[in-house]
């Protein structure tokens, strides 16, 4: 039974009618360009075929209750009364409300069931699947326009003050605005963006470490701050503003491991714009390339890149048919993503799944994966 058939059918249960309103919202990989959103970067993500699936119909007394069924969980609460402290995962659901509603928005409640097949905690933007789900159905119910940035930034605004993560605003713009077939190239500071298409007979393989680590908790706001400061030190808004040739000349008088938390975000939007043109012409081989000159940055540079994370992309590049591998998300690890010839996907599933638990002896969690469209409302079946 897929996700949409298991929410579609406990929504017939629980309220006796078919679901009026279905909405998926999709996580997303990026395949470059990472810890670069937040420093007003480049990053190309693209929506996977993994997703929050949520059905709902409208309520009119400006309450919200949703049951996931993947927590077993019932939450409710109040427009007029938004609180923390109830269940976590709700949590992105009122930050969504508490946004949209500071930006002007008159909501209306709803009621509804959800569940999704992103793996939580894994660096595939789950959290940004369930914002831009409920983004789209409080969209729908109180009938005003989706517009891609706007809804995006309410949905980082809700994980920057509501929940405390200071993301950037990648993941919700790529749930938000996802073209299949295509990987999404986003300006972060303009919210321009180019759909990109994937080079034809190529897979991307997500590669889950089934290691996980928080980032709420984890050195996610200190690499954020490190960056600031970094930005600081060349007297400029954020270090998308630094040249590789600016950075260059004046590296050498800056703090040791500011400069190389600089020097991964300088690199990267670089290597991502050479990634786009690769993409353009097809190029598996240099696109490949600049995965792997990503994931040393992101390991030595940035040092986000735990021993498992490492040993899967190293697993990864041993394979016949693979043209380049590297970890994706916010590190301390989740998953490494690896390029892989269509015709060998298969095979380098189960090659690297062998080689993995033999390396680390932790299990591999392996996904085939195609570019999707973004959050959007589908026909219930």
């Amino acid at each position: 039974m897929s996700v949409q058939q298991r929410v579609t059918g406990q929504f017939r249960q629980r309220f006796d009618q078919a679901p009026p309103i279905l909405i998926r919202a999709p996580g997303r990989v990026n395949l470059i360009g990472e810890h670069t959103a937040y420093n007003d970067g480049f990053v190309l993500p693209l929506a996977i075929d993994r997703a929050i699936w949520l059905a709902l119909r409208p309520r009119h007394d400006g309450e919200i209750r949703v049951h996931s069924l993947d927590f077993d969980e019932v939450a409710r609460f109040s427009l007029e009364g938004l609180r923390h402290g109830i269940a976590a995962w709700a949590e992105y659901l009122q930050g969504v409300a508490w946004a949209l509603q500071e930006a002007g928005y008159e909501l209306r409640g709803w009621e509804g069931v959800f569940a999704g097949d992103i793996p939580i905690g894994a660096g595939l933007s789950s959290s940004a699947a369930l914002e831009m789900a409920a983004a789209r159905a409080f969209a729908t119910v109180s009938d005003f326009t989706w517009d891609v940035p706007t809804m995006a930034k309410a949905g980082q605004r809700a994980e920057n003050d509501w929940v405390g993560l200071n993301c950037g605003i990648m993941d919700q713009m790529i749930s938000a605005g996802g073209r299949a077939g295509h990987a999404l190239l986003i300006d972060c500071r303009s919210l321009r963006t180019e759909a990109v298409p994937l080079p034809p007979d190529t897979s991307v393989v997500v590669l889950d470490t089934s290691t996980r680590r928080g980032l709420v908790d984890s050195a996610y706001n200190e690499r954020r701050e490190q960056c600031e400061a970094a930005a600081r030190f060349f007297g400029v808004p954020a270090l998308r503003d630094v040249s590789l040739e600016q950075f260059q000349t004046r590296a050498g008088a800056m703090p040791e491991l500011v400069r190389r938390r600089a020097r991964h975000v300088v690199t990267e939007d670089v290597r991502t714009l050479q990634a786009v043109e690769a993409m353009r012409r097809g190029d598996r081989d240099t696109l490949g390339r600049l995965l792997v000159a990503g994931h040393a940055s992101l390991r030595d540079d940035f040092e986000i890149a735990n021993d498992q994370l490492n040993a899967m992309v190293a697993c990864a590049l041993e394979q016949e048919g693979c043209f380049g591998a590297r970890m994706t998300g916010g590190g301390f690890g989740g998953c490494a993503i690896a390029l892989v010839e269509a015709g060998a996907a298969e095979r380098f599933t189960r090659s690297v799944t062998a080689c993995y638990e033999a390396a680390t002896d932790y299990e591999a969690s392996i996904y085939i994966c195609s570019a999707a469209d973004g959050a959007e409302v589908v026909p219930a079946v």
